[in-house]
């Protein structure tokens, strides 16, 4: 399927003129790139390991979007969608063009969306090897007559190695930059490594053009069980979606980005991008036995003798991923596409340890918590530092939300309605105190709590309402601790609980403040959250 050559239809058009196009590799032959330009060590069971410098995550500070008048009435301009002028881009742009000129460049042609009549045929440009790997990993790779005459509708030209040097005169914030023109369907990457900004990056423009068809774009996972019924995961970095939604007694369809169209939920993507960091394959078998070769690690650390990998270590970073293609898991969905989901399960990391393990909610208790995205980080050890922190981030994936997240809860109501969906809260964080205190929920009794839900035995329960935090959650469920069940009781102060509830309340109803401001009663969900 690769292509060495001169010249690749499309690019001169985006003023593109390198010395050489590596396009659309192999994965033997990407293999063969990243070992003669030195990009990368290879591990002990022969997995690729690369490093992406200083920017070991996402640069949210520096992503742009060009105001322009196809799009601006639409994009949700504030502190996640950053204005910067067409002037700006477009003398960005020539930089780029200019840093890759005579240069080999690596090309990427494949789709994001596994279903037909939603998916979007994409490019990526990189200078790098490992960048093509990523990408080949991310996202869906086309078949030889696909790659026929292939047309993208949106291209990501990424020059890692450029930093912007104007960018205090640009207003910008700094030297790193990824700015999206959706009206020329491009976007930039400069200053930053970092793989996910590509694979974000796409999900971004999913996000701008799918809803806008009524096509619900989703930061989730999914799966399918045996008489196919399919199940949606969602929830913010550390909560447990890819670990949660990889079961070997059901089909994975994807692990974090998704689409919910008239026909189906379908895979945005081509591959997995899990964290890694104390990775167990005791507990999380699959994942483990995907890094193989062919899979990406980024910034682990191993030993230098024996190149094994120490994933306890957070040495380089917290955020320790691997990219594999989707095959690697055994046990996956082909087509990646399932039935329209009838449970919908909402994660989060409650480090107050004040949520029950799992709570019932009504559609418009899933409106409440959707637009709310909980979670909460704890903000470390340092300097006896343990207060946890509330993280609100709507729909469970705020930065990557284009448009308004109330376009999203549109969609989400709308389609839980028409198909008859049930949705779930699970906390994946703490039990019986906050950080320093409590003890994670652990891994066994999330999955059973899971098992109980997609079987459906969760309605046989007999459920009680609680008082601050306004959810519903089973006073019994088949081997599960009530204690779980009912966190109040795995508290030994129960006064402290009751306050640190009410504490927590309050922050979710200061946050949902934003949604009921201006008299707009369309999203006033309030009466479904939390009680102060």
């Amino acid at each position: 399927m690769s292509t060495v050559q001169n010249k690749l239809a499309g690019l001169s058009e985006l003023k593109i003129e390198p010395s050489e196009v590596f396009h659309n590799l192999s994965y033997e032959e990407i293999f063969k790139h990243e070992e003669k330009n030195k990009e990368g060590v290879l591990s002990d069971n022969g997995t690729m390991m690369v490093d992406t410098g200083i920017f070991t995550g996402r640069s949210p500070k520096d992503k742009y979007f060009v105001d322009e008048p196809s799009s601006n009435g639409n994009v949700w301009w504030g502190p996640v969608n950053t204005k910067v002028s067409e002037a700006i881009f477009n003398e960005l742009y020539d930089k780029v063009t200019g840093f890759l000129k005579e240069k080999p460049v690596y090309v990427f042609d494949g789709y994001a969306g596994a279903e037909p009549s939603s998916t979007m045929p994409i490019r990526v440009v990189t200078e790098r090897a490992w960048q093509h790997h990523f990408c080949t990993n991310m996202f869906i790779r086309p078949s030889k007559d696909e790659l026929i005459g292939f047309k993208p509708e949106f291209t990501i030209i990424n020059a890692s190695g450029l930093k912007n040097e104007k960018w205090k005169e640009h207003g910008l914030n700094s030297e790193v930059f990824v700015i999206f023109n959706l009206a020329k369907k491009i976007a930039i990457i400069g200053g930053t490594e970092y793989g996910g900004e590509m694979k974000k990056g796409i999900f971004s423009v999913m996000n701008y053009f799918l809803p806008l068809r009524n096509i619900l774009t989703m930061h989730c996972s999914a799966n399918v069980g045996e008489k196919g019924d399919t199940a949606l995961f969602f929830g913010l970095s550390g909560t447990g979606k890819t670990t949660l939604s990889t079961d070997p007694n059901r089909k994975l369809i994807g692990d974090d980005e998704h689409g919910w169209d008239d026909n189906c939920i379908f895979n945005i993507e081509g591959g997995c991008y899990a964290k890694t960091i104390n990775l167990d394959p005791s507990t999380e078998p699959d994942i483990y036995a995907a890094i193989k070769r062919d899979a990406l690690l980024e910034n682990v650390v191993y030993d230098p003798n024996t190149k094994k990998i120490d994933y306890s270590s957070a040495a380089k970073t917290e955020n320790t991923r691997v990219s594999y293609p989707i095959f690697h898991i055994k046990n996956i969905q082909i087509p990646s596409r399932g039935a329209h989901p009838n449970k919908i399960i909402f994660l989060t990391y409650d480090a107050f340890g004040v949520f029950p393990a799992v709570s019932k909610l009504s559609i418009e208790q899933a409106m409440y918590h959707f637009l709310s995205g909980y979670t909460a980080k704890v903000a470390g050890t340092e300097r006896g530092v343990k207060e946890p922190s509330a993280t609100f981030s709507a729909c469970f994936g705020q930065a990557f939300m284009t448009l308004h997240p109330t376009y999203y809860a549109k969609l989400l109501g709308e389609k839980m309605k028409k198909h008859n969906a049930n949705a779930y809260l699970l906390n994946t964080g703490l039990v019986g105190g906050v950080y320093g205190v409590g003890k994670r929920m652990s891994l066994p009794a999330t999955r059973k709590i899971i098992d109980e839900i997609l079987s459906g035995s969760i309605e046989n329960s007999e459920f009680e309402l609680h008082p601050i935090l306004n959810v519903s959650y089973p006073k019994t469920l088949n081997g599960v601790d009530s204690h779980l069940l009912n966190p109040r009781e795995a508290w030994s102060d129960k006064n402290s609980y009751d306050e640190t509830a009410k504490k927590l309340a309050g922050m979710f109803i200061q946050n949902f403040k934003k949604y009921i401001e201006g008299g707009s009663k369309e999203y006033d969900f309030s009466a479904f959250g939390p009680k102060a």
